[in-house]
């Protein structure tokens, strides 16, 4: 359901991969109950500092820079914006050391920066996030995979009545 959404909202249909391997989340998705309440707007993921940083789908680097003295990545997503998908997808990486320019174009799965210190997590992380417009989304949606769904028989169960 989440993956129909979310190709509904953007448009996208390539290929994702996670930015770190092994991936271990250490800081799940939490939106906010209000646009400027607590929570937190993507997932860390494991990664000392010095971890090759992969993007997670294919798009252009809209963003490599500093903000507020951590390093920032930004891919903007192929398929995702006008026309016809109206406001593109973007999905962020920090605190990293880029290995691309602004205005490339990177592949799923293509390194494209490193993590550095200092981490808000102890033992280093990568916080990956997820934007479409002002509006933030579950990052982990991207690597649900979709295939043809089908019917299977139903059994072990009673039937009513």
């Amino acid at each position: 359901m989440y993956r129909a959404l979310l190709l509904t909202l953007t448009g996208l249909t390539a290929a994702a991969a996670w930015p770190v391997v092994p991936p271990t989340v250490i800081h799940p998705w939490a939106p906010p109950a209000t646009p400027y309440g607590p929570g937190h707007r993507g997932i860390d993921l494991a990664a000392p500092p010095g971890t090759p940083v992969r993007a997670a789908a294919p798009g252009r680097i809209t963003f490599a820079g500093r903000v507020a003295g951590r390093g920032v990545l930004t891919i903007t997503l192929s398929g995702t914006g006008p026309p016809p998908g109206g406001t593109p997808l973007r999905t962020t990486y920090e605190p990293v050391r880029a290995e691309v320019k602004e205005g490339a174009e990177v592949v799923a799965g293509q390194v494209v920066a490193t993590t550095e210190a200092p981490s808000h997590c102890p033992q280093g992380c990568l916080h990956w996030g997820l934007r479409k417009g002002d509006t933030y989304l579950n990052p982990l949606l991207l690597l649900h995979r979709t295939g043809r769904p089908r019917l299977l028989p139903v059994t072990g169960v009673a039937e009513p009545g």
